[in-house]
C-alpha cells in the first residue's frame, strides 16, 4: 500500500508540532516560511526540487524492493 502526500503538508505538520512543543517560536517559524517562499523564486528552486525528487524516487525503489522480496 502506497501513501502519497505533499512534502509541503509534511513540513507544515512538522512546523506545527515544533511550534506547539515550544521547540521553535512563532517568529523564527514565520522567518523560515518566508525564506522558503523567497527561495522558491530563485534559481535554487530547480536543484532543490530535483534533489527532493531523487530522494523520493530512491525511497520508492527501496519500498518496491522490500515489497517484492516479501512476496516470495
Amino acid at each position: 500500500m502506497v501513501i502519497s502526500f505533499s512534502l509541503a503538508l509534511l513540513f507544515g505538520v512538522i512546523m506545527f508540532f515544533l511550534i506547539r512543543a515550544g521547540t521553535i517560536k512563532w517568529g523564527p517559524a514565520i522567518v523560515a516560511i518566508l525564506f522558503g517562499f523567497s527561495l522558491a523564486s530563485t534559481g535554487a528552486a530547480d536543484p532543490i526540487q530535483d534533489f527532493l525528487q531523487s530522494v523520493t524516487d530512491g525511497v520508492n525503489e527501496v519500498d518496491d524492493s522490500i515489497n517484492s522480496s516479501n512476496g516470495d
